[in-house]
């Protein structure tokens, strides 16, 4: 329990510094986009698709607080905690949905494979938060709290910005997105 308690805060702070303003809007009054974006197709996709994974990001960063005070509670907590998880990711990939393939050759692939993890770890964390809820006895309650760590781990290991580094067009076009800029944490100094 504590080992999961740990994971969770490790990826609130991880994730602290992404996501946290929401993201902004890049349409003047009267509903028209502005002139940049019109222009240049591949910035408006990265913003829309930084838009997308905000919510994922946003998520994890927010997460509910795991109570290890007793296997219930680390259980009940948990099961939580994998519910936003699968929230953030049902919001993520209806968003990247209605953004729609990349207009740039070449990332449709990365972005089919992306998705394909994203619907994998969904899967997983809300199967293992199915077993939390109905777990009787001390021993399926532990079992199914080591998939939660397992499943928090699958979630760790997304690179939300893959798609956006698999061609260097997309990769340049998300330096031209707003939207994006929020989600890049510039590194510490040192």
């Amino acid at each position: 329990m504590t080992v999961l308690a740990a994971l969770v805060t490790g990826l609130g702070i991880g994730l602290a510094g992404c996501g946290q303003q929401p993201p902004v809007s890049h349409t003047q009054p009267g509903g028209q986009a502005d002139a940049a974006s019109q222009a240049d197709p591949a910035a408006r996709w990265a913003d829309g698709y930084c838009a997308a994974v905000t919510h994922l990001v946003r998520t994890l960063s927010d997460l509910p607080t795991i109570d290890p005070s007793s296997p219930a509670q680390a259980s009940r907590t948990s099961s939580r905690l994998l519910s936003s998880v699968v929230d953030g990711i049902d919001q993520t990939v209806a968003g990247l949905d209605s953004v729609g393939p990349p207009p740039v050759p070449g990332a449709d692939k990365a972005r089919a494979d992306l998705l394909s993890r994203f619907s994998s770890v969904r899967q997983r964390a809300d199967s293992t938060r199915e077993r939390l809820d109905t777990a009787t006895g001390a021993a399926e309650t532990r079992t199914a709290l080591g998939d939660a760590k397992a499943s928090l781990d699958d979630v760790a290991k997304l690179d939300v910005l893959e798609v956006l580094n698999a061609t260097p067009e997309l990769s340049a076009a998300g330096k031209r997105a707003p939207g994006c800029q929020q989600l890049v944490v510039p590194p510490a100094p040192r």
